[in-house]
């Protein structure tokens, strides 16, 4: 992608993998294909041998390991070579008890002169945890000091409290594209819109879709979401 005199594209992928239990040979295809700059996984390789399935992972999608994994309890974020990595870090939230730890993952990045922060998370489907996961998410997104890039599973729709609390102050890039109709959740029957692409109001939404195709079908549970992005130049 070239420098518009606009800012500096970045093209995101936000995808929620299954654990990749389903189609992986149709899962790198679908993220070769979107040729992005970042993706921010959700369900990503957190139990044993993390580290080479992660790389894996990555490698499969023509990528590099930025952030996560285990230490984010499966949330991994990855980049192209185009994207400089310059730090990274990751979060777990409180553990209910019966519950299953979650986390989320982040890395602050430069690609051209412009940096941003890029996050991801994948909250839980329990609606009375969701709320506390949603606050200690939203300040890790707070904490940045560039403008944020977070992509999420937040299982749960836009009228959610959850969703409300990591959105606060940051652009729905569904909505700023005229897209919030686009279901991301089941492949087999959509039927909600719970992964979402969420950024700094400085950044500027150029596209969005949500890929439904047969290959997205197979190869996940969840449909990816891609979007192209302006970022401030000279942050």
């Amino acid at each position: 992608m070239k420098r518009s005199g606009m800012g500096v594209p970045l093209r995101v992928v936000s995808y929620n993998i299954h654990s990749q239990r389903d189609d992986t040979a149709a899962l790198a295809a679908v993220v070769r294909a979107a040729r992005p700059d970042v993706v921010i996984v959700q369900e990503g390789p957190r139990r044993f041998r993390w580290r080479q399935k992660s790389a894996t992972l990555a490698e499969s999608f023509g990528l590099v390991v930025a952030a996560g994994g285990l230490p984010a309890l499966g949330n991994l974020l990855l980049t192209s070579l185009r994207v400089q990595v310059r730090g990274n870090r990751c979060q777990r939230f409180p553990l209910t008890p019966g519950r299953h730890l979650r986390g989320a993952a982040y890395a602050d990045c430069r690609v051209g002169d412009a940096r941003f922060t890029l996050a991801g998370s994948h909250l839980s489907t329990d609606p009375t945890e969701r709320p506390g996961q949603a606050a200690e998410f939203k300040r890790g997104l707070d904490a940045a000091t560039s403008p944020v890039v977070a992509g999420a599973d937040l299982n749960e729709g836009p009228d959610g409290p959850a969703w409300a609390t990591v959105s606060r102050g940051l652009t729905d890039t569904a909505v700023a594209a005229d897209q919030a109709d686009r279901l991301t959740y089941s492949c087999a029957d959509p039927r909600r819109r719970i992964d979402a692409l969420f950024v700094d109001p400085l950044i500027t939404v150029v596209d969005y879709d949500v890929v439904d195709t047969p290959q997205t079908r197979r190869a996940s549970d969840h449909f990816p979401v891609l979007v192209d992005l302006l970022l401030p130049a000279g942050g």
